[in-house]
């Protein structure tokens, strides 16, 4: 008797039309049963945002029959697997991939990250979960190197399971698919944006500003996802979001709070 294919949730913070999600798909229609909802425009760098000052919108893009069901939502990424867990779905599903993401989520990224946030919200609710993301901005990236990375993923992740409260953050180097030597598991780079505001004004006076920055890598480790990356590797980071800082609660209890 044939095993059931798991059901695969699938979400992006690109929008429903980035060829990235596409590739994500390509890869999750060879494993199980899909159904994708993903935003209708992009919704980058959008975190952990919900809607609740505005009304959210489905559209079902997909027609009775076709293989793959899919939704688009008007709001965030966490908007996204919210919707498709309360409102679309019958069951929980066995898998939900984020992705895959046009650029870096490796470091202090994975915090701005509506991709890795998306992942984050499925493992709030019990759903094993991975954001994958490429090192490449460029809206026709080609993601054909790494889909047999992504699929060796996907399917370890199913077989093996994942800690209660954890998820995966996988980044991969922009590189062909012989020239990546493999995959580290890694911890999260210590590093940040140095913001950069540029000021300007309407013609008619109002000033505006554009954000830029660079980003500056302060970890000289070697077992980080940054050096990973830089040196033709994936790197996996196991995230949770327990954000309790476990390690200073004895410390704390030293203060005196009740006196």
């Amino acid at each position: 008797m044939a095993s059931k294919k798991p059901l695969i949730l699938i979400t992006n913070d690109d929008g429903i039309s980035a060829p990235g999600i596409q590739a994500l798909i390509s890869v999750m229609t060879q494993i199980g049963n899909v159904i994708v909802v993903a935003p209708d425009k992009p919704q980058s760098a959008m975190g952990h945002a919900i809607t609740i000052n505005s009304t959210l919108y489905l559209n079902k893009l997909s027609k009775e029959g076709d293989a793959i069901t899919q939704y688009s939502c008007s709001g965030t990424p966490v908007d996204c697997v919210k919707m498709a867990t309360n409102e679309i779905l019958k069951q929980k599903p066995d898998l939900c991939v984020s992705g895959i993401n046009h650029g870096s989520n490796s470091s202090i990224n994975v915090i701005y990250s509506g991709t890795m946030s998306a992942a984050v919200e499925a493992g709030i609710e019990g759903i094993p979960a991975i954001g994958f993301s490429l090192l490449d901005y460029n809206w026709d990236a080609d993601f054909s190197p790494i889909l047999s990375f992504v699929k060796k993923t996907a399917l370890e992740t199913l077989e093996k399971g994942l800690p209660t409260g954890v998820v995966l953050n996988v980044n991969f180097p922009k590189l062909e698919e012989k020239e990546i030597k493999g995959i580290k598991i890694c911890r999260q780079a210590k590093a940040q944006w140095v913001e950069k505001f540029d000021k300007r004004k309407t013609p008619f006076g109002k000033e505006y500003y554009w954000l830029s920055g660079e980003f500056v890598n302060q970890d000289k480790g070697e077992d980080t996802d940054e050096w990973a990356l830089e040196n033709g590797y994936i790197s996996v980071v196991p995230v949770q979001f327990d954000l309790t800082a476990h390690h200073t609660i004895q410390q704390l209890n030293t203060w005196n709070w009740n006196e």
